[in-house]
């Protein structure tokens, strides 16, 4: 491998791959650095396998643009490099008056966006497509789906190095720091320990959890222009028994911002998993915190009564990496091209949560775009 590359991308997740994708198919010298022992380790993998529609979203934002179109690229990529997805719609419900007013404002707001495709159901409507379901009415989102996140990252890769990208796992970058060529990035590579240096005309960092660490090497970088980062944890049970649901099956949101509410979503074998949960944690750890269980029953069983005690089982945790502390409004994707900090080639991107995976092809047009314009 050379020691000068045209761009290098820090973080091999679904946003990662898929810009690197962008560029290599652009016809750009690309390296994806990733410290992980392979790809998707991260954020990517430990989801809801959601293809989100772009509903709840503030008009206007990084999240309802990106999401939208996205969701789109996302159906299409799916449909071209036979990657497994189901567009099984979901339902989001109200099990009482108030949130039936809630409804009305999400689906207000979803139009706004331009997601024009939602449809209100009646008690009755809701009793019809899903009997196991208690609500007073929900909204039917046709274009919901879910996919295998697995499959989707291998395709990314597998299109990516097959356009000339290179990747490059168990390496950790140290140190950038400015150099006549851009950038020079110091990289330290597992299990040896080994180093080496490579210079960059552009550096984009998109390193989820890693982001603000990632941001925190560069040499001369302005500590007060990285966001605090918030480990937002996220626990999921496993339900045992047989799947109930055709749909994806979400509670009317928390008010918050926080998350979508404890939700029922059935992987492409039909295992039926409920979660995430909001906790912020002080660091990140992947293990279930099983004392959420009485939660959980109570939160489900407010739309799905027949939920039986002892059927739902620790399945995994992930962790959203926001940028918004406990009880703050929710906030945007944050995707920064620094030249007006004196670091022009440089894209950080940070908070890049759900609908991230939904919005990864999107979110990779619009870093190519960046880049085209500097």
């Amino acid at each position: 491998m050379s020691d000068h590359i045209q761009t290098i991308v820090i973080g091999a997740g679904a946003v990662g791959l898929a810009i690197g994708r962008e560029l290599a198919r652009a016809g750009q010298e690309c390296l994806i650095l990733e410290s992980a022992s392979s790809v998707g380790q991260g954020v990517s993998s430990r989801n809801s396998e959601v293809i989100h529609a772009g509903i709840y979203y503030s008009k206007g934002s990084n999240k309802a643009n990106l999401c939208l179109e996205g969701k789109a690229l996302l159906y299409d990529f799916c449909d071209q490099y036979s990657v497994p997805f189901n567009r099984c719609g979901k339902l989001i419900v109200a099990t009482n008056t108030a949130e039936l007013d809630q409804l009305a404002g999400i689906a207000d707001s979803a139009y706004r966006n331009g997601v024009t495709d939602l449809i209100q159901l009646t008690q009755s409507e809701v009793a019809a497509l899903e009997p196991s379901v208690q609500a007073l009415g929900a909204l039917l989102s046709p274009s919901t789906g879910i996919l295998s996140a697995q499959d989707y990252l291998n395709a990314l890769l597998g299109d990516f190095e097959a356009n000339g990208g290179l990747l490059s796992t168990q390496s950790e970058v140290t140190q950038i720091s400015r150099d006549a060529r851009g950038f020079s990035l110091k990289v330290r590579v597992q299990p040896d320990q080994s180093e080496f240096e490579i210079t960059a005309q552009c550096v984009i960092n998109a390193a989820g959890l890693g982001a603000q660490a990632v941001a925190s090497t560069i040499e001369g970088f302005p500590s007060s222009a990285v966001p605090k980062l918030y480990y937002c944890k996220g626990n999921y049970f496993a339900m045992t028994g047989k799947n109930p649901f055709r749909h994806l099956i979400y509670p009317a949101p928390p008010v918050n911002g926080a998350g979508l509410g404890i939700h029922a979503t059935i992987d492409l074998g039909g295992q039926v998993k409920f979660g995430p949960d909001v906790e912020y944690v002080a660091e990140a750890n992947f293990d279930v915190t099983a004392s959420a269980l009485p939660t959980y029953y109570q939160a489900i069983r407010r739309y799905f009564p027949g939920l039986k005690s002892g059927s739902l089982n620790p399945s995994y945790a992930g962790i959203r990496p926001k940028i918004q502390a406990p009880g703050d409004p929710a906030a945007d994707f944050w995707i920064r091209e620094e030249a007006g900090l004196g670091f022009p080639r440089l894209i950080n991107l940070f908070g890049i949560e759900s609908p991230g995976l939904t919005a990864s092809l999107a979110i990779a047009r619009l870093v190519a775009r960046k880049i085209g314009s500097i």
